[in-house]
Order: structure tokens, then sequence, then C-alpha cells
């Protein structure tokens, strides 16, 4: 699956915004041609609120483990909850022991950086990882939304946050 099927099933998800900065907007130039995905019916970024996804297509300064700089290599980084991440990687989000390789295609695991708060991640996704990262894409996608109906609902001010 490309980076731009992703990004357009992400796109098909009711509610979903996908941001993909470019040069000469408010983003920082290590953030053009990546992808950030959060619940916004609104079609507005929403303040303070994490995406629940994310294709970074090279290496950031604090994360380098994956090889991402070579060209055509990216990673798809999804937050899940902590059922699916045990489920997927055999570990506990916090309790991350065992060594694996990062740069490994194909592959499901935690995040190099960010498994510990459980987010998974894939490089190049394909054949054996294509249909859990469009399943838990949803997942992530139905959980953003139901905080936002939580932090949203009537009566409700920011304060209970």
């Amino acid at each position: 699956m490309s980076m731009e099927q992703i990004i357009a099933t992400v796109r098909g998800f009711a509610g979903a915004l996908v941001v993909v900065p470019e040069p000469g907007g408010d983003f920082p130039e290590i953030a053009w041609g990546d992808a950030f995905f959060y619940y916004a019916p609104d079609g507005q970024m929403p303040q303070n609120v994490q995406p629940y996804g994310t294709i970074v297509t090279k290496n950031y300064p604090d994360d380098a483990a994956c090889d991402l700089d070579p060209p055509g290599r990216w990673r798809v980084n999804i937050h899940a909850d902590r059922a699916t991440f045990r489920e997927l990687t055999g570990e506990e989000p916090r309790s991350l022991t065992r060594p694996r390789d990062y740069a490994a295609a194909d592959s499901a695991m935690p995040h190099p950086v960010y498994g510990a708060l459980g987010w998974i991640c894939v490089v190049n996704p394909g054949e054996r990882t294509t249909d859990t990262v469009v399943q838990l894409l949803r997942s992530a996608h139905d959980a953003a939304r139901a905080r936002f109906a939580r932090r949203h609902e009537p009566g409700k001010s920011l304060e209970d946050d």
C-alpha cells in the first residue's frame, strides 16, 4: 500500500482531517511531505490534540532507527489501545525489552521512540501489514472521535478535561 493510498483511505473516514505540510506553510521544514491524521469534523486542525496517526518520510533528529532517509522509505505511525498493542507486539507498551530491527519493512512493531506511549509503526507497509495498518487507523480514528465527543459534551467546560 502506498503512502498516497493510506492518505486517501484516512481521508475517507467521516470527520477525518489529513494535514500534509508543504513548503511555504506554517509548519517547520522537517515536517514537509509528512502526513498527520486528526479527527476534526469542522475541518480545522485541533489545538492541543496530538494526531492519532502520522506518516513520516525521513529520519528525525531523535528518531533514526527506522532508516527512513533512503529514497522510497517511509513509516506509518498509529496510536493503539493497550490490548491491540500487546496483541501485535507481545509486550506491554511500558515494558518493552525485546530487541527489534526497526528498519525492517512490512512489519508491525512498537514505535522506536513512542512505543512506550502505545504507538505502533510499520515501515513501508506491504502484503503482510496493509490490512493491519488500515484496521489500526480505523480504530485510532474511532478512539479520537470518542475523545472528541467526550470533550464536546453539552455543558462540559474545557476545565473538565
